[in-house]
C-alpha cells in the first residue's frame, strides 16, 4: 500500500512537471523577443508604444515594473484582449508572479483553447522580435527597425 501511494505521488509530480514545461514552451517566443529587444530597447519601446497607442514613458514604466521586455508587451496585450487597464494587468501579474502568463490570461477570462489564448501562444504582433522574422505580420512604418 505504501508503494502504491509513493507511485501515485511520483506520477502526480511527473505530470505537474510536464504540464509546467509544456506551458513554458507555449510562450517560448518571449525569449526571442527579450533577446532582440535587449539589443535595441529604444526601438522596442517605440514599437510597443505605437502598437498599443500609448507613450514611450508608459511602456518604460511597465517595463520597470515587470523587468523583461516580453512581459511588458504581454501586459499591454492582455490589457487589450481583456478590456482592462494595464495597471490592473500589472496587479494580476504581481499576484500571480511565477505562475506564468497562461495563468494570468485565464484569471482575466481568456480561456485555454480559445482563439485569443491560441493567439497568445502563437506569438506577438510586433515585427522583428522572433525567429519568424515577422512572417504573417505587417512591417512597421518605421523603416529604421530591422
Amino acid at each position: 500500500m505504501r508503494r502504491l501511494k509513493a507511485l501515485v505521488v511520483i506520477l502526480i509530480m511527473f505530470f505537474c512537471v510536464i504540464s509546467v514545461a509544456s506551458a513554458a514552451k507555449d510562450f517560448d517566443w518571449m525569449n526571442a523577443m527579450n533577446a532582440k529587444a535587449e539589443v535595441k530597447p529604444n526601438d522596442f519601446f517605440a514599437q510597443v508604444a505605437a502598437r498599443f497607442k500609448v507613450g514611450n514613458a508608459e511602456v518604460e514604466a511597465v517595463f520597470g515594473k515587470v523587468g523583461k521586455y516580453a512581459d511588458a508587451y504581454m501586459a499591454f496585450r492582455l490589457g487589450e484582449m481583456s478590456g482592462r487597464p494595464v495597471d490592473y494587468i500589472l496587479d494580476r501579474y504581481s499576484a500571480n508572479k511565477g505562475k506564468g502568463w497562461g495563468v494570468i490570461a485565464k484569471s482575466l477570462g481568456i480561456k485555454p483553447g480559445s482563439k485569443e489564448f491560441h493567439a497568445l501562444k502563437r506569438g506577438h504582433d510586433l515585427y522583428g522580435f522572433d525567429d519568424n522574422k515577422g512572417k504573417g505580420r505587417k512591417k512597421p512604418k518605421n523603416k529604421n527597425w530591422k
